[in-house]
């Protein structure tokens, strides 16, 4: 299916201090390429590393997915990127997504 995607910025607005981070790191500001901008929190949360992806609590079966920060409406903004480039495949474009916010239990 050859769909037309918008490109979103998403942009961290809360300061650094911000209780809402809850002790976690922000990843910047991040450009998608998604349907919508819900869409592009979900594309850019689906980089992140998730305790199912390795040896991690909580527990087997569980996942953090709704716990990741580009979910959070008082962390990140999206803004939608009026820049007539046309993107088919949805993803990240640009900015760097760390994997280092979960610690396995392997070590």
């Amino acid at each position: 299916m050859d769909e037309r995607l918008k490109l979103y910025r998403l942009v961290p607005i809360a300061a650094d201090d911000d209780p809402n981070w809850l002790g976690a790191k922000s990843h910047g500001e991040v450009l998608v390429a998604a349907r919508t901008a819900g869409d592009a929190r979900i594309v850019a949360t689906e980089r992140e590393l998730d305790f199912m992806d390795i040896d991690a609590a909580p527990a087997e079966d569980k996942t953090t997915k709704m716990a990741s920060v580009f979910r959070n409406e008082k962390l990140y903004t999206v803004i939608e990127v009026n820049n007539g480039k046309e993107c088919h495949q949805r993803g990240v474009i640009d900015g760097t997504i760390s994997v280092d916010t979960i610690i396995s239990t392997q070590i």
